[in-house]
């Protein structure tokens, strides 16, 4: 017989109440997390997943807002800027008219250049109702952001960088530039005041 049966066999002899063997635990079971805790933990991340997919959505739908905004604002972009071209194309044919053969002219060629006038100022009319602005730089310190220089004209009386002649009107849609204007600058005037604001 073994010790602990010969030990088991005493004691029950003896009529000693013995102690329940203690349960073994094991490292798994020692280590175990509390459900509680695990189950909050699950909950936090599965907020902080809700909250993400949420701003997601929030963001995409603002995105998606404004490329809907833009493609309105700026659908006719092309169609508009191939248009410019046929209202100077109008207004040269008005142009190429002297102005004192418009006034002696007969009736039907002074219809005819009064019609083509009309119908260029109807163009540009209608731009302007989808949104598109002509650009008025003359006299304006000039801006590359609308304006492109074609040469500079010696003048000491303007302001260096001032446009002082338009050769080709720009245009503007929105807040983009649908054709810079071509311009002239000034070159050899007083400088224009520089700006106070030095930080950059």
């Amino acid at each position: 017989m073994s010790d602990e049966s010969q030990t088991a066999e005493t004691s029950l002899e003896s009529g000693e109440p013995t102690a329940a063997p203690a349960p073994e635990t094991t490292p798994a079971e020692a280590a175990a997390p509390d459900p509680v805790k695990v189950l909050e933990a699950e909950v936090a991340d599965l907020k902080e997943k809700l909250l993400r997919s949420l701003a997601e959505m929030e963001n995409l739908r603002r995105r998606t807002e404004k490329e809907v905004r833009d493609a309105r604002d700026y659908a006719i972009t092309g169609f508009a800027r191939d248009l410019l071209s046929v209202g100077d194309n109008l207004a040269r044919a008005v142009e190429a008219v002297p102005a004192g053969d418009r006034q002696t002219a007969d009736a039907v060629l002074k219809g005819l250049i009064d019609g083509v006038d009309l119908t260029g100022r109807d163009l540009i009319k209608t731009l302007e109702k989808h949104g598109v602005k002509k650009l008025e730089p003359l006299g304006l310190r000039f801006d590359p952001n609308v304006h492109q220089a074609m040469f500079e004209i010696p003048n000491a009386e303007a302001a260096s960088g001032t446009v002082l002649q338009v050769l080709q009107d720009g245009y503007v849609i929105g807040e983009r530039v649908l054709r810079p204007a071509l311009v002239g600058v000034s070159k050899g005037g007083p400088r224009p005041a520089a700006s106070l604001d030095k930080s950059v």
